[in-house]
């Protein structure tokens, strides 16, 4: 890829690859703990430790806005061990003085010395273009140090997170890890400065681990798909940025690659995604009725489609289709203006209301509910339980014969 080799484009684009992947794994860390909009907060407390540090010398930008998201995180700290306040509030009262501070002192630059609030506004919204080699040095120290952080004590970072308790027990120092994490979730956001700005910063550090975590429940799993869905729309980002004519500026489009990746994981991804969900629940639902129809059938015999309405709630068009699948799969055979099951129909059907009665004779006999009050209920159930289920049931219940309602209960040689 050009990217890798063009003299100008070769810095901006590893120094957004290595920034993603810092911000990416440092992201999941906090999201796990729910603790996503320190992000947000920092990024924005960043802003008057740019000013300040510029007007000690442009070097010295980077070193302000870290001096100054220390500052945050012991601001935040003291609001909500001292002062007693809840965390979103102390983070939005972070976020706005700290803001409001570095856009007075902006605002007072812009007339005492605007050349050098030019150079500031950089960092207000990232300006990856204007990185160069040198600058690649700091980004790969931070992705390092982030990587061998994750790697080394990755065993301690998930038990603190996930169950602080036990890890005082096992003898972990959970306040190391708490500081050390945020010192590099400080360290990530004023190196992400430079490319994607104060106001964006927080999107690297939230969008990969949203998508990260519909993608899996593992914590190292996650790590990963942070660290690739990160460097992805670092890469892809760069280079979208210089494919149009229009120079679309390249922190944004990073972001919006991020953020479009985490649309996509929410909606499509294969256990928790929106999409598959419906798609799921859908497929079920349309099981349901399929399986209904397979017991009317069963207890009306050979019977016409307009026979099968009236017992039925579903239109025509909806009979006719269901009986077009269950003809296609073998349980449904038409003879003339009449269906009926065929003996594949009348052994998944028996298997249906064998469920049905047999969680019937369950609520009745173990849990003591009336027999005018379990229907309902096993018109749900008969639908999602399994052959292991069944099985215990006829266990646990000594093989009942007849339901609360003294109807038969099919035995399961009917249809094994």
């Amino acid at each position: 890829m050009g990217l890798f080799h063009d003299p100008v484009m070769m810095a901006p684009t590893w120094g957004a690859i290595l920034m993603c992947l810092s911000a990416s794994l440092v992201g999941v860390i906090a999201f796990v703990r729910q603790r996503s909009l320190v992000g947000e907060a920092l990024s924005h407390a960043t802003y008057p430790g740019v000013i300040l540090g510029a007007m000690l010398g442009s070097a010295y930008s980077l070193v302000g806005a870290f001096v100054f998201a220390l500052l945050g995180l012991m601001a935040m700290h003291f609001l909500q061990k001292r002062l007693r306040l809840s965390s979103d509030a102390a983070l939005c009262a972070i976020l706005t003085a700290f803001l409001g501070l570095g856009v007075l002192l902006a605002s007072r630059l812009q007339f005492t010395r605007p050349m050098l609030y030019s150079q500031v506004q950089v960092f207000l919204y990232g300006q990856s273009a204007t990185m160069v080699t040198r600058d690649l040095a700091v980004y790969a120290g931070l992705a390092a140090v982030t990587l061998v952080f994750v790697i080394v004590l990755f065993q301690h970072i998930k038990v603190v997170n996930f169950d602080r308790d036990f890890a005082s027990c096992c003898g972990i120092s959970t306040q190391l890890i708490d500081v050390l994490t945020l010192v590099l979730l400080a360290l990530a956001v004023v190196i992400g400065l430079r490319s994607v700005g104060v106001v964006l910063m927080s999107g690297m550090l939230v969008a990969p681990a949203v998508a990260a975590r519909r993608l899996t429940h593992k914590l190292s799993t996650m790590l990963i798909w942070a660290a690739v869905i990160g460097m992805a729309s670092g890469l892809f980002g760069t280079l979208l940025s210089v494919q149009f004519s229009v120079g679309l500026p390249t922190g944004p489009m990073i972001v919006l690659l991020a953020s479009a990746f985490s649309l996509l994981a929410m909606l499509f991804a294969p256990g928790q995604g929106l999409v598959v969900r419906h798609y799921r629940i859908m497929r079920f639902k349309r099981m349901c009725k399929i399986e209904n129809d397979l017991k009317l059938l069963w207890k009306m015999g050979a019977c016409s489609l307009k026979e099968l309405q009236i017992r039925s709630d579903r239109s025509l068009f909806a009979l006719r289709l269901s009986l077009l699948r269950l003809s296609y799969q073998g349980f449904v055979k038409r003879q003339k203006n009449t269906f009926s099951l065929s003996l594949d129909g009348v052994r998944r059907a028996s298997q249906i209301i064998r469920l049905h009665r047999l969680w019937e004779v369950y609520l009745t006999s173990q849990l003591g509910i009336g027999a005018d009050k379990v229907h309902r209920s096993a018109e749900e159930m008969e639908h999602i339980l399994t052959p292991e289920l069944e099985v215990r049931l006829t266990k646990l219940l000594r093989n009942p014969k007849k339901d609360p309602h003294a109807q038969p209960i099919p035995s399961s040689e009917v249809w094994q």
